[in-house]
């Protein structure tokens, strides 16, 4: 049995989300049928995580295996003439029997964009964050420092979360302007459902002067959500990469 690694970039309009659901179009479900089409076999793909509805990924890791001998190099080409446009496998390599893309993951990047000029876009309105208010980000880069480390970020999950501990660890948050746009860019060794459009909801708050620098410490010690900012929609987020 091979166990093969892909990487995978994907539009997220259209499509509900990574997880396979019987009626409902979904990304792992598309794969998984492309991958039959061209290998005859049933198998269940693992992701590195379950991206939201709308949620769209320049660099998702998914497992699967196969018995097929196919050549490896062959198989993104092969894949990807079966598969809608708007789901790209980028690349592919043979990897230990052991490994999982799920639960061998030890940490992900996420960038967030922030469309912020007066008009916004007709072309990338559905790729980013529209935000007509001019944003500070000298103060939102101030406030950014306060999530770095290891926190519990219950007031920055959403209230569907499944998960049993609300502990995690970011590394790191970039955030860059290019023009009219803020992109911001968060490292960590995970992060909870809608945790990232929430912080990055407050970051906003931020810059436009509702919520003060000095009071991110506090919102995060609360654990209440009420206190945090909104979840901002799921268009302007997109999974960079995956670390092993």
């Amino acid at each position: 049995m091979r166990n093969i690694k892909i990487i995978i970039e994907y539009n997220g309009k259209g499509f509900n989300g990574w997880q396979k659901q019987p009626t409902k179009l979904n990304i792992q479900g598309e794969i998984e049928r492309a991958i039959f089409d061209v290998t005859g076999e049933n198998v269940e793909l693992y992701a590195s995580g379950r991206t939201d509805a709308g949620v769209h990924s320049f660099g998702q890791v998914a497992n699967f295996k196969i018995e097929n001998p196919i050549p490896i190099d062959k198989i993104p080409l092969a894949l990807n003439s079966k598969l809608k446009k708007t789901i790209i496998i980028k690349s592919a390599e043979e990897v230990d029997e052991k490994f999982h893309a799920r639960y061998n993951c030890k940490g992900k990047k996420y960038r967030y964009v922030i469309n912020n000029s007066l008009c916004g876009s007709a072309i990338f309105h559905d790729l980013e964050y529209h935000m007509p208010l001019k944003l500070d980000i000298d103060k939102m880069k101030e406030a950014s420092k306060f999530f770095i480390g290891e926190h519990d970020f219950r007031a920055f999950r959403a209230s569907g979360t499944s998960s049993k501990s609300s502990v995690r660890t970011i590394y790191n948050i970039e955030i860059r302007q290019d023009g009219d746009r803020i992109f911001i860019e968060y490292t960590g060794n995970g992060f909870m459902y809608n945790m990232v459009r929430i912080i990055t909801g407050t970051l906003v708050d931020v810059g436009l002067g509702r919520i003060k620098c000095d009071e991110i410490p506090d919102i995060i010690e609360s654990k209440d959500r009420t206190r945090a900012g909104k979840t901002l929609p799921a268009h302007g987020l997109y999974l960079m990469e995956v670390y092993y």
